[in-house]
């Protein structure tokens, strides 16, 4: 959606809403945030969210909320979250902008 810190591709937003439904639990949305990690020294984190925090930014699509840490905000705006399912392996990918480059395995990145 136009103007959001990040966009939630139709295949992130189906993955999160199935996610959140197999949780059995009530959950406020999933949150996002940056860790300092791996060789180019961040990374993304995704955890299920109880409650929105005070600073936390909101997404919403499709009536769920993604939550992004205020301190990783500056690292996402413009970022696309989306879901990949392939072969070997599947999961969350995120087409960030700002990122200057990523390490050879792609589990880290740096801005």
């Amino acid at each position: 959606m136009p103007g959001q810190l990040i966009s939630i591709s139709d295949a992130a937003a189906g993955r999160i809403a199935y996610l959140l439904k197999q949780r059995g639990k009530p959950s406020a949305g999933i949150k996002v945030g940056i860790r300092s990690r791996g060789c180019s020294g961040l990374s993304y984190t995704i955890e299920y969210a109880d409650e929105v925090s005070k600073f936390d930014e909101v997404v919403e699509r499709d009536g769920m909320k993604v939550l992004i840490d205020p301190k990783a905000v500056m690292f996402l705006i413009g970022t696309e979250m989306d879901f990949v399912e392939e072969k070997l392996k599947s999961g969350f990918v995120f087409r960030n902008p700002n990122e200057k480059g990523r390490c050879g395995c792609g589990e880290s990145f740096h801005v």
